[in-house]
């Protein structure tokens, strides 16, 4: 029991999921920083505990959008694991799921992008794919939510500040839980559509 408690405890301290501002729709915004996840270190089971008791219950009654920030999550450290990710999925109340209007990916990877563009569907279904929204800077994340009403972290604007001097490989090559770089050779994807076609890739190194 004592194990479960100071895991909680970390999930508060670290500030992983916070409600906070809203989006240009008005809905209010659950803002879920990827890279503060202790992965290594926290249970699934006491995850799912922590959402059901402090988040699910303040999303149940209106219309909502999540803000995932993937910026520096690393498979090794901060990455819950896919089988993870789909068993919290389950989850969640049908409640919260219903009420769940846009989900908005900054930041995200190479990987992450053709993972979802495969299995997304299969693993989430149309209902959470077809909401699935990416963006690639900070600066598109303002033409959804409002600017002013949410904390972005420092880390989050050095990110986009590392994409000004090497938009290629951060862009198209460079994933977050991928320790090796690869440049790639692309068009570039739309920020906003999931489905966009990203299979013409070709990488060139």
């Amino acid at each position: 029991m004592a194990s479960q408690i100071s895991e909680s405890d970390l999930l508060h301290k670290l500030d992983i999921f916070k409600i906070q501002g809203k989006d240009k729709r008005g809905h209010k915004i659950l803002r879920i920083t990827g890279k503060s996840f202790p992965a290594r270190f926290l249970s699934v089971d006491v995850l799912k505990e922590y959402l059901d008791e402090y988040i699910f219950p303040r999303l149940s009654k209106k219309p909502f959008s999540v803000l995932y920030m993937h910026t520096g999550v690393q498979r090794t450290d901060n990455f819950p694991g896919i089988s993870a990710l789909r068993s919290i999925y389950d989850a969640i109340p049908v409640t919260v799921k219903d009420n769940l209007q846009s989900v908005y990916f900054l930041h995200p990877g190479l990987q992450s992008r053709l993972f979802l563009a495969t299995f997304g569907r299969l693993f989430f279904g149309d209902g959470l794919y077809g909401k699935l929204r990416y963006l690639s800077r900070v600066d598109y994340l303002w033409e959804h939510i409002r600017r002013n009403e949410i904390e972005v972290p420092d880390f989050v604007y050095d990110h986009d500040e590392d994409m000004e001097y090497r938009p290629m490989m951060m862009e198209y090559g460079w994933d977050s839980d991928d320790p090796h770089p690869r440049v790639y050779a692309a068009p570039a994807v739309a920020v906003d559509s999931p489905s966009a076609s990203i299979y013409s890739m070709r990488c060139i190194s």
